[in-house]
């Protein structure tokens, strides 16, 4: 996309600080889809699943909200799907309604050089072609975030991080369909309660406390219509957090470098760890991280070895200031889901015997299907290895992907 015109003169257009350069999105999904007879396994990153009982795709929010509330009011199952990439469904049928959102669209509300940019996005609106754009036009925030796959609409219900950047950095607003009250409304960023991979829309899939009385899965209670983000101007990138992600900059940790400089590092890291889409590279073929990082008591750490990855805990949606940290949260650190794994015996490429589900050959936090895989053999790899990290090191490991069958009562 070309550079988007200035919206807004209240003090004057941004005048770039260095070079802006045009980007390229990455692939977002791999979806191949027969819109007559779907199945999870033409949805879905990982590519496995059966067939779906009724298969809508729409083009505007009138038709999304008329899809929404005939599927609430059949009564029957609704997953509500972006890029696929952080869906687990089993083989057999789906007994309900799974909507896809085509919507791909973007709307500056203010864009200027003392108030930065406020920019609104669809659901639908394929997440690395926003953050392409963003670095494209001197949007500052997402760059570390580059190359995840899935929508605009997952960033805020996953809270979507990497490389020590989470977008509630520059989340501003969710506007959502709200299945209860059955009205469509905004929330705040402080109503979104957002953590470590989690929020208050995560958290009403099966929590009945938020959702108001009920489980709402394999979708939650609010549905995301549109995100809404609130960026500073810069053609440097946010102070680089992570250290991996530094040395591969030739930096170190707090420089800022060229923005689509370190989106082309990120890109290169997840690439080396099979983690951008490729249909030629089996290992690309899973859900993204299968497990998330634990997230323990501090006094913890006493009992687990001495060289286990740990780090702060912060909240990043409360960050101020380009090079303003977040608050710690106190009295917990986050560990590596990855070293676990591994010293808990479980190798890159780790399968099962006789299974077509295997962790990733270069990053064992990726459950892939080699060629043939189900949902069964991805669901006990997971399980075995969730069961070998507890038993080793008393910690149980969490998934990340939405697993449709636990909430429809069936059989992996």
């Amino acid at each position: 996309m070309a550079p988007v015109a200035n919206a807004g003169a209240a003090c004057g257009p941004w005048e770039p600080d260095g070079e802006l350069v045009n980007v390229t999105p990455v692939p977002s999904n791999r979806i191949k889809v027969n819109p007559e007879a779907p199945t999870f396994a033409d949805l879905t990153t990982l590519g496995v699943g059966g067939t779906i009982e009724k298969y809508l795709e729409v083009s505007t929010e009138a038709d999304f909200l008329q899809a929404i509330k005939e599927a609430d009011e059949s009564q029957q199952p609704l997953y509500v799907i972006g890029g696929g990439s952080n869906t687990v469904a089993p083989a057999q049928h789906f007994p309900g309604t799974v909507i896809r959102d085509l919507r791909q669209e973007m709307d500056v509300e203010h864009d200027s050089a003392c108030g930065g940019v406020s920019v609104r996005a669809t659901a639908g609106l394929p997440w690395d072609d926003f953050v392409a754009h963003a670095i494209s036009n001197g949007w500052m925030g997402v760059e570390a975030l580059s190359g995840i796959p899935g929508t605009v609409g997952a960033a805020p219900v996953q809270n979507i991080g990497a490389y020590g950047q989470e977008v509630a950095e520059t989340l501003a607003s969710v506007r959502v369909y709200d299945r209860l009250e059955q009205r469509a409304h905004q929330l705040a960023l402080s109503d979104l309660e957002l953590e470590y991979r989690n929020s208050l829309l995560k958290r009403s899939l099966s929590d009945p406390k938020v959702g108001g009385g009920r489980v709402w899965g394999p979708t939650g209670r609010w549905i995301v219509l549109e995100v809404g983000f609130q960026m500073r101007h810069a053609t440097l990138s946010a102070p680089i957090r992570y250290e991996q992600l530094a040395q591969a900059m030739d930096a170190k940790v707090g420089d800022r470098v060229p923005a689509h400089e370190l989106r082309q590092a990120v890109l290169e890291i997840r690439r080396r760890k099979g983690m951008v889409l490729d249909d030629q590279d089996r290992d690309t073929w899973s859900a993204g991280s299968f497990f998330t990082n634990p997230v323990i008591p501090t006094e913890k750490l006493a009992e687990l070895p001495d060289d286990l990855p740990h780090y702060d805990v912060y909240d990043r949606a409360l960050a101020t200031g380009i090079k303003g940290r977040a608050p710690k949260v106190k009295g917990v650190q986050k560990v590596s889901a990855a070293w676990l794994i591994q010293h808990a015996g479980f190798e890159p490429g780790f399968a099962l015997e006789g299974s077509q589900a295997a962790l990733n050959s270069r990053h064992t936090l990726a459950i892939t299907n080699q060629g043939g895989a189900n949902a069964t053999q991805v669901w006990d790899l997971a399980e075995h290895v969730i069961a070998g990290v507890e038993d080793k090191f008393g910690i149980k490991l969490e998934p990340e992907p939405v697993c449709l069958n636990n909430f429809l009562g069936e059989q992996k």
